[in-house]
């Protein structure tokens, strides 16, 4: 390893500040010498007071531990133009001990572009002074000071970690050797135009104690060899999903104790359906039962320094279609050479400074080891790199600052696996199709805040960005990322502009770690609140923000003049349903969608052009496999599933008893249509109604307290004797095999003890809650509580013709049989009349307030459940996940994304045509995996010789001639016009026609017009709908089916 001898006290030397540059130095000499942060400095964000309600949907990403780390690492941010303060920002959200901003320069026109901090008024002012402010707000847990001053080595050394954004070559040198000889980590990012790079140097001796952040896989196992190198085989339900190199244990195996035994986790080799471990020949004979589980194994990775990095260079390859980090490996150090001597950035497409380039990069190359010179460089790649190095793209920053803070939670944390060690990215298909549509005259600054952009993209682009009208649907993490960017590039800011935000939510706490909310936002409208922050960050955005649900409920807002005024259409959804409708109605308007989502780390974008491109709907995930019911009730094997019934029971005992009661008490009819319910649900209603109303009904506390531990007995002890009446512990199934063998756990009644603080959780939560649903104060003494469990509980005598399902099957055959004898329980149901005034107070679940008894019901009611079949409880955190369906989130990934997804959107804008520019893409950024893909075409079909997509339709206009069409004249049209005879006509659900309708019925729809017979469908048509969708099936005119698009039928 080469090294750099240095003065204790070297100072940076960079370029003097330059006014034509468009980039100066964050390093300017000053005289003072500073130093670091204070090591006793406090730290608002410890272990003790980890905020969970602020930071939980990160920690379902890291997890406790890695956030702990997080909190003990102190980060120096190093130059503040748009990448450096995105990176600030990430890592601010979260959560570590403390960010010091460092630049040295003043802020100018350029800057503006992408720098979100940064106001007209802070020209001339210092870029870490001005934006300290305006961070410290996004997380009142993490210190932010600035810091104008010389780097010098005694400053570096209070950090752990060092990030470096667009310094200079000499710069980065000396500090990453400093770094690396002093066990500090360094990340150098660096952004130019469309183009960017990454570093990562965590030194020689990193540990990484979870590569992937996945949940260890587990699998039951059925059989284990005994042999030199032991085999074992896993159930056949699902595969085993392990990898050769992975550490395994195993857990409750009868027979083979050696392999529970053991204290150590075993490497295994995976050979197909099973894998191998290690030699089990003189182990005991396998049994039955046993689960494995992966063994997440700490690994140590060294890191080269910079310096010996730059000659021998490792590469994370980000497009794998288009993957050229090698020269850009070359061009990059061309260009701090280019800088070195010029203190400035190429000009934008002046062919001049593109030759010097060339020049420059092919000297470098000549220069360069044998590990990463070139036989020849491609010198288009070269131009391009030359006409936007000058740029400053907000949506290539946000995307860079997004993987470069993820690197630095991993420095900090040791969680997931780091780049090694040189990310190279670039997206060039940005540029315009027509290689002749930018000068240079039409790349030069002008002096105002979107001259970044203007520099790679010319200012015909930036006036055609400010005209654009958009709808943004929801303002969550990913819909406020989406509206800075819409922001720091114009979009929509024009006088013929517009942005169109609809969010019902409001803000909640865990909502904070979103970038344009703040503490005193919480209960605020999120669509406002959001529309209103991003004003301050450009006062041109022309906003409107709505508080409507974007689904059939709205069309009256939503419709066809709303839709065909817009340019494009940007999804910032959480649900598939949500996304599906949006789509559905962006391919009716023929408008293109930029869709994205993210999961913890995982992130994707995917872009749906009008012709071009397959919408969202063409493809679907495959669907999550539900847990079956008999599983559930009687026969739980994982966590999940004791946590899924302990949820259905919140539901079943605290939601929907008292809305079924206030509907009992309210609705005329509601009793009617519950006698026509079908299956058992009848009696399973009136049975509910009777124990609410008059069974269980309580009158004080005290009822309450007793319900709650009858309750108790009747789940962990009633339920379980008469589970174990039907299949003891030794019942054999047909075939001669255990009944209670993998993957059914064998259970045991538990017995109360008030000592036990579990039990009592139970106790305290459900009498709560329970009091709530009648409108009557509960107590949290628990002291109290305890006097009053010393009761009687009557012993438990099991019911031997009771039947217990098995399967899903069984159930649903019960379900099928109902004794209708049995709903004379509807005489004996106090009437509504008699409890005039009464009504209760159903409970809607809510994971987030940890006082309102929610969640330890949910932990306490799942915990015993777990111990009634010896399952490992979930602990809290988990539990909140699971139950409450947490969609694990970061900073990080949400703003790689929306990087991403803006990057498509200068496409859409420019209106690319050909397919190969557009760029689907999906990340993880756990395991730095990237795949950019090229989105898929629409499916052709085919109706004689023209070929149809799913963009395409049948234009019908319904008043040709000032009179609507009748039916008839419909059918006529589509025979005299396509040569289509049309069997079937549908609008929705609903049939309007069909060819072997009645006579009587036919002749009489043939003579409607068309909107008349609309009223079967039950849809009354608003003076806004102008038109119509209709479904055909159709024969052609060899009197085959074929298929055929859709009609939009114009009836105004």
């Amino acid at each position: 390893m080469s090294s750099i001898s240095l003065p204790k006290k070297r100072c940076v030397s960079g370029p003097d500040s330059n006014p034509s540059s468009n980039r100066p130095s964050a390093y300017l000499p000053m005289g003072s010498v500073p130093s670091g942060p204070t090591k006793g400095m406090l730290k608002k964000g410890t272990e003790s007071d980890l905020d969970e309600a602020l930071y939980s949907r990160q920690l379902y990403v890291l997890g406790h531990e890695a956030m702990k780390q997080l909190q003990t690492c102190s980060v120096l941010v190093s130059g503040l133009w748009g990448l450096g303060v995105e990176i600030a920002k990430n890592i601010i959200l979260g959560g570590v001990k403390a960010v010091t901003l460092h630049d040295q320069g003043n802020a100018q026109w350029a800057d503006l572009s992408s720098q979100f901090c940064l106001q007209e008024e802070d020209i001339g002012k210092n870029r870490a002074e001005v934006s300290q402010p305006r961070l410290a707000e996004l997380n009142t847990y993490v210190p932010i000071s600035p810091y104008t001053g010389v780097l010098v080595e005694d400053f570096l050394s209070g950090f752990q970690v060092v990030v470096l954004t667009n310094a200079p070559l000499e710069d980065q040198l000396w500090v990453g050797e400093f770094c690396h000889s002093h066990g500090i980590k360094l990340v150098v990012a660096d952004t130019r135009g469309l183009l960017g790079q990454l570093f990562c140097d965590f030194g020689e001796d990193m540990i990484i104690t979870d590569s992937n952040g996945e949940q260890p896989l587990s699998a039951m196992v059925s059989m284990v060899t005994k042999e030199s190198s032991g085999v074992v085989t896993c159930l056949d339900e699902t595969p085993h999903g392990f990898e050769s190199g992975d550490f395994v244990s195993f857990a409750e195996v009868q027979g083979m104790n050696e392999l529970s035994g053991g204290t150590y986790p075993i490497e295994i080799k995976v050979l197909g359906p099973t894998f191998s471990i290690c030699d089990t020949s003189n182990f005991s004979d396998y049994v039955r039962g046993s689960i494995v589980t992966q063994v997440k194994v700490p690994k140590k990775i060294s890191f080269k320094s910079l310096q010996a990095s730059l000659a021998e260079p490792d590469f994370v390859k980000m497009d794998f279609a288009n993957s050229r980090p090698a020269q850009l490996h070359i061009d990059f150090q061309a260009l701090h050479r280019f800088f070195a001597q010029h203190s400035r950035a190429p000009r934008p497409h002046n062919e001049e400074d593109a030759k010097e380039l060339l020049t420059l990069a092919q000297a470098v190359n000549a220069q360069a080891p044998p590990a990463v010179q070139h036989d020849s460089l491609d010198e288009d790649l070269m131009w391009k790199l030359t006409y936007v190095a000058a740029g400053d793209l907000a949506p290539i920053n946000t995307f860079a600052g997004g993987l470069a803070a993820q690197e630095v939670m991993k420095a900090c944390s040791g969680k997931f696996m780091p780049v090694i060690q040189w990310l190279y990215f670039d997206a060039l298909e940005c540029l315009p199709e027509d290689k002749e549509a930018l000068t240079e005259d039409k790349c030069l600054p002008s002096q105002n805040r979107y001259d970044g952009q203007v520099a790679v993209f010319g200012s015909d682009l930036q006036e055609k960005l400010g005209r654009q009208r958009c709808f943004l649907v929801s303002a969550g993490a990913v819909g406020c990322e989406l509206l800075k960017n819409f922001a720091m590039i114009g979009l929509g800011c024009g006088e013929s502009g517009a942005i169109t935000i609809a969010d019902m939510d409001t803000i909640e706490k865990s909502n904070l770690n979103q970038f344009l909310f703040q503490p005193w936002d919480v209960t605020k409208l999120k669509s406002d609140t959001a529309a209103a922050a991003v004003r301050q960050i450009n006062p041109n955005m022309r906003m409107t923000s709505h508080q409507n649900h974007v689904g059939p409920d709205s069309e009256h807002v939503y419709n066809d003049d709303f839709f065909q005024s817009l340019d494009g259409v940007a999804n910032a959804l959480d649900n598939v349903e949500a996304r599906m409708y949006v789509d559905c109605r962006c391919v009716y308007y023929h408008k293109p969608l930029m869709e994205s989502g993210t999961l913890g780390t995982k992130g994707n974008v995917q872009v749906v052009i009008p012709f071009l491109t397959e919408s969202y709907s063409s493809s679907h995930d495959p669907t999550e496999k539900s847990i079956p019911i008999s599983t559930l009730k009687n026969f739980p094997s994982a966590t999940e599933h004791t946590l899924q019934w302990a949820r259905d029971e919140f539901e079943c005992l605290f939601k929907q008893p008292a809305e079924n009661v206030n509907q009992y008490l309210t609705d005329s009819n509601f009793m009617e249509q519950t006698l026509r319910l079908g299956g058992i649900r009848p009696l399973q209603v009136l049975e509910a109604l009777q124990r609410s109303l008059v069974l269980q009904r309580p009158w004080t506390w005290a009822d309450c307290v007793t319900w709650a531990y009858h309750h108790w007995h009747t789940q962990y002890s009633s339920n379980i004797q008469q589970l174990l009446l039907r299949f003891p512990p030794n019942k054999l199934t047909s075939s001669g095999a255990p009944f209670w063998s993998w993957p059914k756990r064998c259970l045991h009644l538990l017995i109360f003890d008030v000592s036990n603080s579990l039990h009592l959780d139970y106790v305290m939560a459900a009498a709560n809650l329970f009091a709530q649903t009648y409108g009557l104060k509960g107590s949290q003494d628990r002291t109290t509580v305890t006097t009053l469990l010393f009761l009687q509980v009557s012993v438990y005598a099991p019911n031997s013709g009771f039947k217990t399902h098995v399967s899903d099957q069984e159930l649903q055959h019960t379900n099928a049989f109902v004794d209708y004898r049995r709903l004379a329980l509807k005489a004996m149901l106090p009437s509504p009349k008699k409890l005039r005034g009464f009504k209760m107070f159903p409970i809607n679940f809510e994971k987030e307030d940890d006082s309102n008894f929610h969640m330890d019901f949910i932990v306490a009611a799942s915990s015993l459940l777990a111990e009634n079949y010896n399952i490992l409880p979930a602990d809290r955190p988990k539990s909140k996940l699971i139950a409450g369906r947490i969609a694990p989130a970061i900073a990080t990934t949400k703003a790689a994304v929306v990087g991403l997804v803006c990057l498509e959107l200068y496409k859409v804008v420019q209106g690319h045509q050909q397919l190969e520019s557009y760029k689907n893409s999906f990340i993880n950024l756990a395991l730095r995996f990237f795949s950019l893909s090229e989105p898929r075409s629409p499916p052709r079909h085919q109706c004689y010789k023209q070929a149809w997509t799913l963009w395409d339709r049948f234009e019908v206009r319904g008043l040709p001639n000032g009179e609507e069409m009748t039916l008839q004249q419909f059918l006529e049209y589509f025979k005299t016009e396509h040569k289509l005879e049309i069997t079937m006509v549908c609008q929705g659900v609903s049939t309007l026609y069909f060819f072997c309708m009645p006579p009587n019925k036919l002749k009489e729809r043939l003579n409607q017009p068309m909107t008349e017979i609309m009223s079967v469908s039950k849809r009354k048509l608003g003076p806004c709908v102008r038109t119509l969708v209709l479904d055909l099936c159709c024969n052609d005119d060899c009197g085959e089916d074929v298929e055929v698009p859709y009609v939009r039928y114009t009836i105004r």
